[in-house]
């Protein structure tokens, strides 16, 4: 994981954010207070009345967002953007003007995200395929049961574009119980069927996270044998995975931030050293091999996902991080902000 570091300092590969939402981020612009919310209907809805009440655009709220990130050791994200009739592809195509500002530091990735239903927003398909010319890379899903209603009518509608348009997939699995694990097989089933292995994302899937349910073994095989990569972003109260047995059954994993201080949570803040350490802390990591397995899945694991292969190699002598820790355990606990970002050769300026 290190790559020939100096004396007295730790040299690391650059971290992967795997699940972000940048246009949704109130960063850099006045508090923003958040209104209660019971269930994820509740935080949906609450998401869409800030959407129109930002009075910043979407490039100047997610580049803020974004330049944070890079200062703090990102080199690449798998940035999830809201997509719906109402907002058209306005979101993508700020996300992406952001991105392109830092080209030079940092690799996005845009799925086309539709947060506020598909089938349940009439002629969202026909944006969510406008907005793979907008800038978008994947095609999006979220909740077929929980929030569509619709578990084969959903999945036909996104595995359908992403034929169509030779893409690959990351869809939001909130649902949880044996209905979500049903879900889980489901989409393993499709992506098998359809050669699509290695080529499809679920972020969350929480219901992956229940050891108490019966089906839970034989869902991971399926996610493993369909080489689905799971994404989870160690929030609040949310359930996190059992790492040990995920790696058992071959499930390959990532960490991300998802929301930034957005509408759903006032917090967050871009880095993905803080996200490793909150997934140790969550997950009850002690030693320090589980310590360094924290941050590898905010690093090289990520890196896989996305197929950047200097991070996916571990870092190299053209894109590394360095602190000023004696070991990647400490790192992991102490949180410090990198001495030095470098990405292909170039320092990263303190100030973008």
């Amino acid at each position: 994981m290190t790559v020939n570091p100096p004396a007295d300092m730790l040299r690391t590969s650059g971290c992967v954010d795997a699940h972000i939402h940048p246009d949704k981020t109130s960063w850099g612009g006045p508090w923003m207070s958040r209104r209660p919310a019971a269930t994820l209907a509740d935080l949906i809805e609450n998401d869409r009345a800030t959407q129109f009440a930002f009075e910043q655009s979407v490039e100047e709220r997610a580049f803020a967002l974004l330049s944070n990130a890079v200062s703090q050791g990102t080199f690449a994200m798998r940035a999830h953007v809201d997509v719906s009739t109402a907002l058209g592809v306005r979101n993508v195509e700020g996300v992406r003007a952001a991105a392109e500002r830092l080209s030079s530091f940092l690799d996005v990735q845009i799925v086309a995200f539709p947060q506020f239903g598909l089938l349940t927003d009439p002629g969202a398909l026909e944006v969510m395929e406008a907005s793979l010319s907008a800038g978008a890379d994947l095609v999006g899903g979220i909740d077929p049961i929980g929030v569509e209603g619709d578990l084969h009518g959903h999945l036909d509608a996104i595995f359908g574009l992403a034929d169509r348009a030779g893409r690959d997939l990351d869809i939001h699995l909130h649902d949880g119980g044996e209905e979500g694990l049903a879900e889980i097989r489901e989409i393993a089933r499709r992506t098998v069927a359809g050669g699509r292995q290695g080529r499809v994302t679920i972020g969350h899937a929480f219901a992956l996270c229940d050891e108490s349910l019966p089906s839970l073994g034989e869902t991971l095989d399926a996610v493993a044998d369909a080489g689905i990569w799971i994404a989870t972003c160690a929030l609040g109260p949310d359930p996190v995975p059992n790492i040990d047995r995920f790696e058992q059954h071959g499930v390959r994993l990532a960490a991300g931030s998802d929301g930034v201080r957005d509408s759903w949570s006032p917090f967050g803040n871009g880095s993905m050293l803080d996200r490793a350490h909150l997934l140790a802390y969550r997950t009850g990591a002690i030693t320090d091999a589980e310590l360094e397995r924290a941050f590898a899945l905010a690093t090289v694991a990520g890196g896989e996902m996305l197929g950047i292969s200097d991070i996916a190699r571990g870092g190299s002598a053209e894109s590394f991080l360095e602190f000023a820790v004696p070991s990647v355990a400490q790192l992991v606990v102490d949180r410090p902000a990198p001495t030095r970002v470098v990405r292909h050769g170039v320092g990263v300026p303190a100030h973008l």
